[in-house]
C-alpha cells in the first residue's frame, strides 16, 4: 500500500505519530497477584482503597512530654507519671498538672493533646519545668489518626507504573500482595548481513551487533518481557519467516535494520505484503525511517539500524504505545529550559534529538552537547545526560540561549 508518509512533504510531526500509535494499540487483558518484593516496575491492575486510617492512630511526631496544650505555661512544673514508646503505650490517662514522656511514633496517652519537645523543657527528678516562651496549641507535634488518609481513601490508582515509594505506601497501609497487569511480551530482532554477535571473530566488513542488547535492557527497564529472535541476515524469506515467528509468539514485534530505502531493506516491503503499514517515517532526526505496522493483530515497530536512531524511536515512540499496551497511565516525557552553553548548529525541516551533558554552573543549570552527534555514535547516548530537544524550525542555537532537556531516566551526578 501507498502512504502519504512515503512523501517528504507529508511526514507526520513526532506528536502526530504517537497519537496515532496510542489510537492503535490496545492495552493487553490479564493480570496477577505478586508480592509487593516482586512488584517494582510493574503496572497496577486495579485502584487500590487504604483499609485503615494513616496514621492508624494519633501519635507523637517528636521525643518529648505528652501533656495537655493547656498546661505548658512558661516556667509550670509537671508530674511525670510513665513513658510512652513506639510499640509500648502508656496505658493510662495525663490529667492536670501532669505529663508522659513520650517518643516518636508512640500512641499519645488519653488526656494530652500536644507533645513538648524535650529541647523545650528541663527534667528535675520526677518532675519537668516548661522552657519555652510561647503558649502551646492543642495538636502541636502531633500526627493525627487519618491526617494522611481516610480508611476507604484512594491509595494508588490503575494505571500506576509502582515505584518504590508506592511499595512502601501499599506495605505501611498493610497491603502485602498488589494486583498487577501481565507482563507485556515483546519479540525483537535485528537484520543485517554485516552483524556479528559479541565474542566472534570479526570477518572483513562486519561489526559488532549493539541494538538486541539495548533493546533487550531497554524492555526490562519497563518491567516487559523480552523475547531476543536473534539477528537475521538481509533474505526476504529468512526476514519473513522470523517476523511470523515474532507476531506469533508476542504481544508486540520490534525489528531494527531494514527499514530505509536502500536494495537490502526489506523491512517495509514485507510489512506491506504481510500485512498493514499504518505510517513509515517521522520529522525527527535522528529516526526518520521508523515503520508504524500490524502483522494480524499483532503490532509492529520497525526501529532504524543505527544505534542512536534505534534507541531514539524506541524512546520517543516506541515506549509510550509500549506502556500503554502495558496497561500504565498515559505519561509524556518531562522537559525543563536550560542554559546552553555552546553553539548547536541545525538544519530546519525536523525535531532533532541532540545528546547533551548537564552541568551546575554559578547556581545555573545548564547543558552542552557532546561532540559527535551521528547516528551511529554510541558512545554520545552512553555518555550523555539527557536529550537536547530542539524544534524542527530551529536554525541552531547560539550559547546562552535557553534551550529544552529530556533528562535521561537514571540518576545521574552533575558537574559543578
Amino acid at each position: 500500500m501507498s502512504s502519504i508518509c512515503d512523501k517528504p512533504a507529508g511526514l507526520l510531526s513526532l506528536d502526530q505519530a504517537v497519537e496515532r500509535l496510542l489510537e492503535n494499540v490496545q492495552p493487553v487483558r490479564g493480570e496477577e497477584r505478586l508480592p509487593l518484593a516482586r512488584a517494582l516496575g510493574r503496572v497496577l491492575a486495579a485502584d487500590v482503597s487504604s483499609p485503615l486510617d494513616l496514621p492508624c492512630f494519633t501519635q507523637s511526631a517528636m521525643d518529648g512530654y505528652a501533656l495537655q496544650a493547656n498546661e505548658a505555661l512558661p516556667g509550670a512544673t509537671l508530674q511525670v507519671m510513665g513513658s510512652a514508646f513506639a510499640g509500648r503505650p502508656f496505658l493510662g490517662s495525663v490529667g492536670s498538672g501532669a505529663c508522659v514522656r513520650i517518643f516518636t511514633g508512640a500512641p499519645l496517652p488519653k488526656g494530652a493533646d500536644a507533645v513538648i519537645v524535650q529541647e523545650e523543657t528541663e527534667c528535675q527528678g520526677p518532675s519537668v519545668v516548661v522552657k519555652s516562651s510561647h503558649p502551646m496549641r492543642p495538636g502541636e507535634n502531633v500526627r493525627q489518626q487519618g491526617e494522611e488518609l481516610k480508611r476507604g481513601d484512594g491509595l494508588l490508582s490503575a494505571g500506576k507504573i509502582l515505584r518504590p515509594a508506592d511499595l512502601g505506601l501499599l506495605a505501611v497501609a498493610g497491603c502485602s500482595e498488589v494486583a498487577v497487569m501481565r507482563r507485556l511480551r515483546v519479540a525483537f530482532l535485528a537484520t543485517g548481513d554485516e552483524l556479528a554477535d559479541p565474542g566472534e571473530q570479526l570477518a572483513p566488513g562486519f561489526i559488532y551487533e549493539s541494538n538486541r542488547p539495548v533493546l533487550r535492557a531497554l524492555l526490562l527497564e519497563l518491567g516487559i518481557e523480552p523475547i531476543d529472535l536473534g539477528r537475521v541476515d538481509d533474505d526476504r524469506e529468512v526476514i519473513r519467516r522470523a517476523m511470523h515467528r515474532g507476531a506469533g509468539q508476542a504481544d508486540v514485534l520490534i525489528t531494527t535494520g531494514g527499514a530505509s530505502v536502500g536494495d537490502a531493506d526489506h523491512v517495509v516491503d514485507l510489512l506491506r505484503e504481510l500485512g498493514q503499514v499504518e505510517f513509515w517515517k517521522v520529522a525527527i532526526k535522528p529516526g526518520k525511517p521508523f515503520v508504524f505496522a500490524h502483522l494480524g493483530s499483532t503490532p509492529v515497530f520497525g526501529l532504524p539500524g543505527n544505534p542512536v536512531s534505534m534507541m531514539v524511536t524506541f524512546l520517543q515512540l516506541a515506549r509510550p504505545a509500549l506502556l500503554h499496551m502495558a496497561g500504565a497511565a498515559r505519561l509524556r516525557p518531562l522537559r525543563w529550559r536550560v542554559e546552553c552553553r555552546n553553539r548547536l548548529r541545525k538544519s530546519p525541516g525536523r525535531l532533532e534529538f541532540q545528546r547533551g551533558v548537564v552541568d551546575w554552573l554559578d547556581g545555573v543549570p545548564g547543558v552542552a552537547a557532546l561532540a559527535g552527534q551521528g547516528s551511529h555514535r554510541l558512545t554520545s547516548m552512553s555518555r550523555a545526560h539527557c536529550f537536547i530537544v530542539l524544534p524542527a524550525e530551529s536554525t541552531g542555537v547560539e550559547p546562552g540561549e535557553m534551550v529544552e532537556i529530556e533528562l535521561f531516566a537514571e540518576p545521574g551526578v552533575f558537574p559543578s
